[in-house]
Order: C-alpha cells, then sequence, then structure tokens
C-alpha cells in the first residue's frame, strides 16, 4: 500500500480499528518474562501470525508488528543488537502475510517503541545515535513490507524528534502516540495540550498522532480531550488506550476491563473525535470484537465532559482531572470528519 493508499483508505472511512495488546496476548501464548517478543519472529512466527490473524478476524483494519522493542537498543538486552533488519523485516512480512489473504483492507503499522535509554540532556544517549537507530528499524520494517510507521508509547520530546527525523527517512506516513502518567503528562513532563504542537513540529511525514497506553481507558479518553481541544480540524487522533487497570491476580497481571467497557471506551473516543482507535495492555481479540460491533453501531453524540467519562469508564487520576478542566468545553465533532478535512483543503 502506497501513502496515497493509506490517504485513500482515510478519506473513505469515518473511524479505523487498530487491534490490541501484544505482550500481553503473547504471555497467553507462552512467552515468560524477560524474554523478547521480537525474537517470535524467527523463533516462532506461526503464533505471531495467529494473533494477528485473530485480531483480523475480530475486526481490526490496522494491526501493528511484533517489533515495539527492535530497536538495536532495546535488542541489545537480548544479546541480539545484531539483528535488527532480520527481526523487523520478518515482523512486517508475517503481518504483511495476514493482512494480503484478508478478505478486507488491512493496513500494516510498523511498530517502532522507545530505545529505552535516556536521551541528553537529562542522559547520556545522543539525540544522533538515537535517530541512527530509529532509522535501521523504520528502513527495515518499509523495505519488510508496512504500510506506515507506528511511533508508540514515548514519553520525551527529545526521543520523539529522533524516532520522527529517523523514521522519516523510510518515506512512509507517521503516526505517533506518547504515554502519559498519572500526573496527566509525560514521563518527561509534558501535558497533552503542548504536545499537540510538539507532535507537528517535531514529527516529519505525520499522518496521526494521539496516545497509548498509560494508566487505563478512563484516562486515556481524558487525554484525547484534553489534546482535542488543541488540535486542527484536519487532524487525525489516535486513541490506543489500556484495558482497565492491571491488577495482580493468582500470580499473574490481568486487566480489569471488559469487554463491555472497551466498547464504551470505543464509543467515547469516537464522540471525541478520535478516528482510530484501538486497544493497548490487556486488550484480547474477544475485547477488539466488542469494539468493533460498537463503533458500527454507534451514533456520535456530544463530546462528553470529564464527569461523564468517569460515570462510564471509572475514576481518572487527578493529573488527568486537571488538564481536562483547565481549559473549557471540548468542540463539537463532526459525525463525518471527511467533510470538515475536504473544506479544509479548499480553502
Amino acid at each position: 500500500m502506497s501513502p496515497s493508499r493509506w490517504e485513500k483508505v482515510l478519506n473513505e472511512r469515518d473511524w479505523l480499528l487498530a487491534d490490541g495488546a501484544t505482550g500481553t496476548n503473547y504471555f497467553a501464548m507462552g512467552l515468560q518474562s524477560g524474554d523478547s517478543p521480537e525474537l517470535w519472529n524467527i523463533d516462532h512466527p506461526d503464533r505471531v501470525a495467529s494473533l494477528h490473524r485473530q485480531f483480523v478476524e475480530s475486526g481490526a483494519d490496522i494491526i501493528l508488528t511484533n517489533s515495539f522493542g527492535g530497536s538495536a537498543y532495546r535488542l541489545k538486552l537480548h544479546q541480539a543488537e545484531s539483528r535488527v533488519r532480520e527481526l523487523n523485516y520478518a515482523a512486517a512480512q508475517i503481518a504483511r502475510g495476514i493482512a494480503d489473504v484478508s478478505e478486507r483492507q488491512v493496513i500494516i503499522a510498523g511498530s517502532i517503541g522507545p530505545t529505552g535509554e535516556i536521551l541528553e540532556p537529562i542522559g547520556s544517549l545522543s539525540i544522533a545515535d538515537a535517530t541512527a537507530a530509529f532509522e535501521e528499524q523504520a528502513a527495515a520494517l518499509v523495505d519488510g513490507g508496512v504500510d506506515i510507521i507506528w511511533l508508540e508509547t514515548m514519553s520525551s520530546k527529545e526521543e520523539l524528534q529522533a524516532a520522527g527525523v529517523g523514521a522519516a527517512k523510510a518515506e512512509a506516513p507517521i503516526v505517533a502516540t506518547m504515554t502519559f502518567d498519572t500526573n496527566g503528562s509525560t514521563m518527561m513532563g509534558v501535558p497533552p495540550a503542548q504536545l499537540v504542537d510538539i507532535y507537528h513540529a517535531t514529527v516529519p511525514r505525520l499522518a496521526a498522532y494521539g496516545a497509548n497506553c498509560g494508566v487505563g481507558a478512563a484516562d486515556l479518553i481524558g487525554t484525547i480531550s484534553a489534546m482535542r481541544r488543541h488540535s486542527s480540524p484536519q487532524d487525525i487522533l489516535v486513541a490506543k488506550g489500556n484495558c482497565g487497570i492491571p491488577q495482580f491476580v493468582d500470580g499473574e497481571i490481568k486487566y480489569s476491563g471488559t469487554p463491555e467497557l472497551m466498547a464504551e471506551y470505543a464509543c467515547l473516543a469516537r464522540d471525541i473525535g478520535a478516528r482510530i482507535i484501538g486497544g493497548c495492555c490487556g486488550t484480547t481479540p474477544t475485547h477488539l470484537a466488542a469494539m468493533r460491533d460498537a463503533l458500527v453501531a454507534h451514533q456520535v453524540r456530544t463530546p462528553p465532559e470529564i464527569d461523564t467519562i468517569v460515570d462510564i469508564l471509572g475514576p481518572v487520576t487527578a493529573g488527568t482531572r486537571a488538564v481536562c478542566t483547565s481549559t473549557g468545553s471540548l468542540p463539537e465533532t463532526d459525525a463525518n470528519p471527511r467533510r470538515s478535512r475536504n473544506s479544509r483543503r479548499r480553502k
């Protein structure tokens, strides 16, 4: 799929459903704590393909490659830093194989997560070295057949910029999502409103942006609400929230979100203007199927206030409430965002 075809899909659809969790589901398939999921692209490609297939069968329009930790810095933890191209190329090929046999159009997003290092000026990793690492990973993913690059779970603007510049050299559209903590900001203290400007200023070839992971579904919706107040009508927002809150049950981490809760979350995400909606940690194919069914039946409503979000999804952290209540009401969203986007282009 060329970038023009990616744009064609967006112009044809009011919303797209992204997939769910990778690591959480791999643990249920046999991945052990501390292991590298990316090694499964070579050691267990059938398992990687199986999860992609389950997400597509559940209704996913976008599936993310098994390459979140595929940079040299993350792979170094598993003595695999020399295998960046091999593992990322394989990740893209596996996902491409599932998409190509689907009866629906499925977009392949090349997942790139943070390096795990702290960048200058606070840390020791230089911007140049980080940029080179992201460039290496993105090139392998594009060569393997991804349609877009998906930068996710970033927390510092320095790393986001390095990832954006490095990934842009692969000449594919870029989706960028950062993660937010209990203070309603990224780990490095960037609030959602400020992040909108940072996305536009630091990520070349930006196709969409938003938030992923974080605290839970309610906080994620609050974060996107704050972003929406500062975004332009033509901006494509991404909501990819965790499936409830993690809980330690019988020696395992389990997420509290039910399929019903995630269906409500998906509809609220549409109400606030998100066009790409998916799940992050804890989200299974069962959750995703419920989200798909809910979105198909959903009629876009007035954007919710924070108290409505809490009533439906549960409590939010004090930080999220603060960023949501300090900027006024959300703008009305167009049930057909293609109209507002096209009219802006004609102007």
